[in-house]
């Protein structure tokens, strides 16, 4: 264990994070994506997994990742096929993490499917929730930690 790290940062996943670098994206999945296959197409290569919900693995990310205040896309999930619009309960969960993370109100975007796995097979990695629920799939692109004043 680690002092102020969340205990749901594997080892794996610690490295990945600090191994990307500022506009980096790193991809949250629920357990229906076809994480093996895109993973194995990204930045590092494998697959990681945190067996929790998405909205749990999100805050545990976001507690030593600050996303990208540079661009609109910084967060972003996978549009509801055949209604974009739509928001589930799960991407309802994580924009709440996201809010709390960042301080104020930041809307994720919607990606379409096919678009989204293009996204994620050009992301630095991959982790994979044991989250069941349909849609739990976003990507967070990584920001920067300006210097100490």
């Amino acid at each position: 264990m680690l002092k102020n790290i969340n205990p749901l940062l594997n080892a794996d996943v610690l490295y990945a994070l600090r191994a990307m670098g500022h506009g980096d994206d790193l991809i949250i999945a629920d357990t229906n994506f076809p994480a093996h296959s895109v993973a194995s197409q990204t930045s590092l290569g494998k697959l990681l997994h945190i067996d929790r919900s998405c909205a749990e693995v999100a805050e545990a990310i976001l507690s030593v990742m600050p996303l990208d205040s540079f661009v609109d896309d910084a967060a972003a999930r996978m549009e509801v096929v055949g209604n974009p619009g739509e928001v589930p309960q799960v991407q309802e969960e994580v924009q709440a993490v996201i809010d709390q993370a960042e301080g104020k109100n930041w809307t994720m975007i919607s990606i379409e499917r096919f678009a989204f796995y293009e996204r994620a097979k050009n992301a630095f990695c991959v982790i994979q929730t044991s989250d069941r629920r349909f849609y739990g799939c976003f990507a967070f692109r990584k920001g920067v930690i300006g210097p100490d004043e």
